[in-house]
Parts: structure tokens; C-alpha cells; sequence
């Protein structure tokens, strides 16, 4: 057997998994969030599609927003992605989330440094009550070396099937390379906590950091019926975020 075709049963074991937690998540009325973050070229994309691929569409929604009008930046904050929150039973991924304020809103002079200061300042007060009120949150960031990210912004730009994840950001993505380092870390080290807890996924390898992502939502999410069977994420891959990352080599500088 190929290695892509242990990817592929893997992969699809996985995913069996997937909708048993999903149909618990039904019975239960469960309300799961699972936010996407990670430089341009991660994997966000890929990774989502792979655990949604068959999910019900009906209790699953992927969020990505398009930057905001000019009525939404006059708004509170999160008010534009509060009103995607999952209801009882439904599974949300946001694909980017109110993240952006700390990222690429600081690295491009989207906001004021206020703005940035308050958002920051509150998002613990903001998942907190999120997670008091029954909402069950995930928060993946998925880290990629420089070398790999301008390897698949530049296929982004040559393979016609990708012309759609083309982004205007995509050309400033390694020029600004340390400052969205330093955004990262600032993020990371402000909103990382105990109840909303940051998972660092390394993703230099797709397939390998799309099962281990699978994973650990897995054991993150479901209950025992359903993880009985599934084994724990490489922690070489997936590993929840400590200050110590930031200085040891586990996240890309």
C-alpha cells in the first residue's frame, strides 16, 4: 500500500469519526466552534474541507468573511461574527474570525492601535462568556515555514484551479514576514486560556497535519464512545501553545 493510500484510509477512519461526533453533537444539542488561524498558505482551506466533506449541511456552516462594509466597521467588533455563533446542534468553523484585528489588522494598519488594543484586551472576556453560555470553542493556529509558504503562494499563482485563493495580501505575505511573527506572538500570548486554549498545528505537511488536526478536535469535541478507537495527535505536529514556544523553535520565525 502507497503512502497515499494510508492517507487515504486514515483519512476516511477520520472521518467516520467525524459524523459519529456529529450525530452525538445533534442528540445533545451541542454548540461547537472551531476557529481557523494561520499565515497566508497554511492549510485552512484544506483542513476544513477535509472535516466537513461529509458532515450534514444542514448542522454545519464554514464562515469566511469578505472585509468589512463600511456600516460593519462602524460596529462592535464582534458583533458581525456573533451573529454566526452556532445554535444548539450545529458545528461552526470559522475560516479566520475575529482574529484578524490581531493579525493582519495590525501587520497592514487596518485599525487603530486602540481599536487593536481593546479587541485584544477583551477577546478573553468575550470566549469566556461564549464558553459560559454552552458554546464549546477549538482555536487552531496553523504555522508554516517561510520556505513552504512561498512555495504555495507561488503554485496559488500558476495552477488555474487555484486562481480563486489569489489575494491581494498574498504579495506582502513574506515581505512582512517577521511582523506578522510578531503579531502572532502577541495574539498567542494574550488570548491563549485555560477554558479558549490555542493549538499550534505544524503544516509543512499537509496530509500529516490534516489527520493530526482531525484528531485532536476529536478528542477535543466527542465523547469517549466515539474517541475509544481514535489515537492522540503527534504532539510533534499538534501541541497546545505555551510562551516557551515562542523562544524554542516550535514556531516558525
Amino acid at each position: 500500500m502507497s503512502k497515499s493510500d494510508d492517507y487515504e484510509d486514515a483519512l476516511v477512519k477520520l472521518q467516520i469519526e467525524l459524523v459519529r461526533m456529529q450525530q452525538w453533537a445533534i442528540e445533545k444539542d451541542e454548540k461547537i466552534l472551531v476557529i481557523f488561524e494561520g499565515r497566508d498558505g497554511a492549510g485552512k482551506d484544506g483542513a476544513i474541507k477535509r472535516i466537513t466533506e461529509h458532515l450534514a449541511a444542514r448542522n454545519t456552516r464554514v464562515v469566511a468573511l469578505p472585509k468589512p462594509s463600511d456600516r460593519e466597521r462602524s460596529e462592535w467588533w464582534f458583533q458581525r461574527y456573533a451573529r454566526h455563533l452556532p445554535a444548539a446542534g450545529e458545528i461552526v468553523f470559522f475560516n479566520r474570525s475575529w482574529y484578524n484585528r490581531a493579525g493582519v489588522e495590525v501587520v497592514m494598519g487596518f485599525s487603530s492601535s486602540k481599536e487593536q488594543e481593546d479587541f485584544i484586551r477583551d477577546t478573553p472576556a468575550f470566549e469566556r462568556m461564549l464558553v459560559e453560555s454552552g458554546i464549546r470553542i477549538v482555536k487552531f493556529w496553523l504555522d508554516i515555514s517561510k520556505k513552504e509558504q512561498a512555495l504555495r503562494l507561488e503554485a496559488r499563482r500558476t495552477d488555474p484551479l487555484k486562481v480563486l485563493k489569489v489575494s491581494s495580501l498574498d504579495a506582502v505575505a513574506q515581505e512582512k514576514w517577521k511582523d506578522y511573527s510578531k503579531a502572532r506572538d502577541a495574539m498567542l500570548t494574550r488570548s491563549h486560556t485555560a477554558f479558549a486554549p490555542w493549538i499550534i498545528v505544524h503544516t509543512d505537511h499537509k496530509k500529516t497535519a490534516r489527520l493530526n488536526t482531525i484528531r485532536h478536535l476529536l478528542h477535543a469535541v466527542a465523547p469517549a464512545h466515539v474517541t475509544e478507537c481514535v489515537e492522540r495527535p503527534d504532539p510533534e505536529v499538534v501541541f497546545p501553545f505555551e510562551t516557551a514556544a515562542l523562544g524554542d523553535g516550535r514556531l516558525e520565525k
